[in-house]
């Protein structure tokens, strides 16, 4: 799989997956879309404050350091964004499967269009499932999970 299609993939999941704290027990992706999204806003800031700060104290003759740490800061997001890539192209366990067919199957039945989840259904199908049922059902649905 291309890198460049990872992030994109990852990119494209953060703002499909519905940010519910209620999915945040089921599934990881809540916490690491947040962690994600502030790491985006952070860490370069961070970086280049900590790289800056070494240079200040230390002297160029650590400029080889200061780089390597203001690269570590900016990695983060970008690990955020390949792992959150890996997982949207990721198979559904057949679990989740069933269960965002009846979701699907709940959604069709409101009158809502929504396609069923196919054979090779992933993460990111179930991504959009979730999101469009988070727009359009009632609280008390999700009560009952």
């Amino acid at each position: 799989m291309n890198v460049i299609t990872l992030f994109t993939d990852g990119r494209r999941y953060m703002n499909t997956w519905p940010m519910v704290r209620q999915l945040g027990s089921y599934f990881p992706e809540y916490r690491v879309v947040k962690a994600t999204q502030l790491a985006m806003i952070t860490m370069p800031v961070l970086g280049v404050a900590a790289a800056a700060s070494q240079l200040y104290v230390l002297g160029w003759d650590f400029l080889p350091q200061a780089i390597t740490l203001l690269l570590f800061f900016i990695s983060l997001p970008i690990q955020g964004l390949f792992w959150l890539g890996w997982r949207a192209r990721h198979p559904l366990p057949l679990s989740l499967f069933d269960w965002g067919n009846q979701l699907s199957s709940t959604l069709t039945e409101m009158g809502i269009a929504c396609q069923p989840l196919g054979a090779k259904a992933c993460y990111l199908d179930m991504a959009a499932i979730l999101k469009l049922a988070f727009e359009r059902l009632d609280r008390s649905y999700w009560e009952q999970l």
